[in-house]
């Protein structure tokens, strides 16, 4: 008797875990790359010990960027300001303006994750992703900045001094 219990059990189990796979989303969101920002940074300095961790900050010295519908210059003066943690984990946010070649400044601020780790095989891993946020002028061309997620990833280059950050909007 508890054996077929036991066993309708396990068959009513397993009809449950076969319609949640059933009931998983069939619709997987597109990226469309938005931009690539070649950010200029100054030198960068810690402060160690603080109540949440290392706090290193990088200052943006400038740059550029360009996508299919913007380009222009990144504004001097902004900062990533970075949270180390002793496990190899980095939390990111840089908080800088760009301005369009027509003119236009645009609000950005990153926020983001750099996690050093191992994976099953005890090899490293490195991961770097971030998502940032745009404020522009409604009224203005750039609007569409203001009504979409981003993501964005690194891409190191030697020919490059600085961060390159390709950014995709998730459609």
């Amino acid at each position: 008797m508890k054996k077929r219990v036991l066993l309708g059990m396990m068959c009513a189990l397993l009809a449950l875990g076969m319609k949640a796979q059933s009931d998983m989303p069939k619709v997987t969101p597109e990226l469309e790359f938005a931009l690539q920002l070649k950010v200029t940074l100054g030198e960068a300095f810690g402060i160690d010990n603080t109540p949440h961790g290392r706090r290193t900050v990088i200052p943006i010295t400038g740059g550029t960027f360009e996508g299919p519908q913007i380009k222009g210059t990144i504004i001097n003066g902004g900062a990533d300001y970075q949270l180390n943690s002793p496990d190899g984990r980095t939390e990111l946010e840089a908080i800088y303006c760009i301005k369009t070649d027509d003119g236009v400044y645009i609000h950005v601020r990153n926020r983001g994750i750099i996690a050093n780790g191992k994976d099953a095989e005890g090899k490293p891993t490195f991961y770097f992703k971030a998502a940032p946020q745009f404020e522009a002028p409604a009224d203005s061309k750039y609007g569409w900045l203001n009504n979409a997620l981003f993501i964005c990833s690194p891409e190191f280059r030697q020919d490059f001094k600085g961060i390159v950050l390709n950014v995709w909007r998730v459609k």
